[in-house]
């Protein structure tokens, strides 16, 4: 089956009926984008379903072209991977918003990761290891612009050449049927994830007014994730980015702050826990693989 088939196929079927299938998605008869190494094996995934989970397993690998590697801001290369997830079939709210805290948001249909963090905080040399009780923890996206070396899809790499999304993944938005409301993935807790072409979802963060009481001073602008506050309001997704989408509820990915959401409505699964710290520009090393 070719990419677009299997794409339209996923976005025909409910979430929780998604058949079993092996996904390579570089096209034999199409180079490999300039963008990716010049070495680089296909992007390959798989999902399959058993057990009451949804378990996906790729190489990393993005099926679309990238920035440059190591390149401005990022010096790391992008490398497969052998990641291993699982999500439940039928997530359940549990009626409290989980923080990320270590974990993964989720994973993108082309088996890219879903990571809104970054291991970088105001004040800690570059390269040093994370600090979890970071006050000012810098932001990789501020107004639409990439920082530490994002490329066009929201995306960079960590030290391990982990290939991962800190928002909207753009050319694999690009790559998926027309239509509006687009299932880019699953988060952690096995809630589908979204994006909307329109955006007729909004987030319901907004910058905090004035200045910085502390730490880097200045006006709150977005470049730490503590400049936010969520504001909420009409037509707006709740905390984690979420609401009901045809009855059930689903996270939308968004242009503005989150952008990734940053914590669960449901439970997520300890196999999209990270792994040790690998500090430096592109933050945390892949999760272990789902045993």
């Amino acid at each position: 089956m070719n990419a677009s088939r299997l794409l339209l196929a996923l976005l025909t079927c409910a979430p929780a009926a998604l058949p079993a299938f092996a996904h390579e998605t570089a096209d034999p008869d199409h180079a490999v984008p300039r963008l990716l190494p010049a070495a680089a094996e296909r992007s390959r995934v798989d999902i399959r379903e058993a057990d009451g989970f949804r378990f996906i397993s790729s190489n990393g690998l993005p099926d679309h072209a990238t920035g440059a590697f190591p390149g401005p801001g990022n010096p790391n290369a992008i490398r497969a991977q052998d990641h291993a997830w699982r999500v439940a079939l039928a997530p359940a709210k549990t009626g409290r918003e989980t923080p990320l805290s270590g974990s993964l948001f989720g994973v993108a249909l082309n088996g890219v990761p879903f990571d809104p963090g970054t291991a970088e905080c105001w004040g800690a040399a570059r390269g040093s290891r994370p600090n979890p009780a970071c006050a000012w923890r810098e932001e990789a996206i501020v107004g639409g612009a990439g920082r530490l070396g994002l490329d066009a899809n929201h995306a960079h790499v960590q030290p391990d050449g982990t290939y991962h999304y800190h928002g909207v993944p753009t050319g694999l938005v690009a790559a998926l049927p027309p239509g509006d409301m687009v299932l880019v993935g699953y988060a952690a807790d096995g809630f589908p994830v979204y994006v909307s072409r329109s955006n007729v979802w909004r987030s319901g963060w907004r910058l905090k007014p004035g200045t910085r009481p502390s730490g880097p001073g200045g006006a709150y602008d977005g470049r730490y994730t503590q400049d936010f506050v969520y504001a909420g309001g009409a037509g707006t997704l709740d905390r984690c980015n979420g609401t009901e989408i045809g009855g059930s509820y689903a996270y939308v990915l968004t242009d503005a702050f989150p952008f990734v959401p940053r914590c669960f409505s449901g439970t997520p699964d300890a196999s999209f826990r990270k792994g040790p710290p690998g500090g430096g520009p592109g933050g945390e090393r892949r999760p272990p693989p789902f045993l």
